[in-house]
């Protein structure tokens, strides 16, 4: 189900009410455990957790106009998908802020 919502809660309020529930539960989640410095926005029309390009410039490899992403959290058609990006396991990556994330 892609979307065409430009930030979080749009795209929220946009799902049917089973899949509002549970993406609901699954961004508290996210947003109460995410590292410092994290951002959350609209990346490949699913909600996003990412470095923000004040943070880290250099972006995405594939984009480099496009943050560094983390986590995505979306509706698909038949199920709910978090988006795990690996770049968070690696230890030259895993200092972006400075410090070790802790993951």
């Amino acid at each position: 189900m892609r979307s065409s919502a430009e930030n979080p809660e749009a795209y929220i309020n946009s799902l049917p009410q089973e899949r509002k529930e549970a993406i609901s539960k699954l961004r508290k989640v996210l947003l109460e455990n995410l590292p410092e410095g994290f951002e959350e926005g609209m990346g490949y029309a699913m909600l996003s957790y990412h470095v923000p390009l004040s943070k880290y410039p250099q972006g995405y490899h594939v984009n480099p106009e496009l943050p560094l992403p983390f986590i995505n959290l979306a509706s698909q058609k038949s199920y709910v998908a978090l988006y795990f990006t690996i770049w968070a396991f690696i230890p030259v990556l895993n200092s972006w802020n400075g410090s070790p994330m802790n993951i």
